[in-house]
């Protein structure tokens, strides 16, 4: 007889959009997370700094992102969280591929400041929303994925009051 075992889950924490800005509100949303992706759009090593002492980060340049210090991100980047491979950039308006031909579970992409999680042709959209200076009446926000397998599960969690 063969036992199979559930897949492992990963909880991974997104934020995108900190322009400088690291909220304690978003740090606390994060805590936990076993990897923490930033989808660009980070403003300063700080952010980068503080996000590393919850745990493991990976980051692509926004283009907000410049200076010495951002040469090393990455505009795009894949990344590898159990059977699950997200592709993360910036403006997902630069997406130049096929998500579903890629075989990509999900797309993570920030730029908007606008939070938003779909789905499209069994491939998961993503967009952490902005965790940095307000813009407009927007919501300030986080993302937590959780991942099962090749599986890719999302919720948006808002980090301050609205409008404040």
């Amino acid at each position: 007889m063969t036992e199979r075992r559930a897949p492992r889950e990963h909880r991974i924490g997104v934020i995108s959009d900190t322009h400088g800005l690291v909220r304690p509100e978003a740090l606390a949303a994060l805590a936990g997370s076993e990897l923490i992706l930033h989808a660009g759009d980070v403003g300063g090593p700080e952010v980068l700094a503080a996000l590393a002492a919850i745990a493991p980060v990976t980051a692509v340049r926004g283009n907000n992102d410049s200076g010495r210090w951002a040469d090393g991100l990455p505009e795009r980047t894949t990344v590898r969280v159990g059977d699950a491979t997200l592709l993360m950039l910036h403006d997902v308006k630069e997406l130049d591929l096929d998500p579903g031909e890629a075989a990509l579970s999900a797309v993570v992409a920030g730029h908007s400041h606008r939070p938003a999680i779909r789905e499209h042709g069994g491939v998961l959209y993503l967009n952490p929303g902005s965790a940095g200076p307000r813009r407009f009446k927007l919501p300030l926000s986080v993302a937590r994925v959780i991942v099962r397998g090749a599986a890719v599960m999302a919720e948006i969690v808002e980090i301050g009051e609205r409008g404040a």
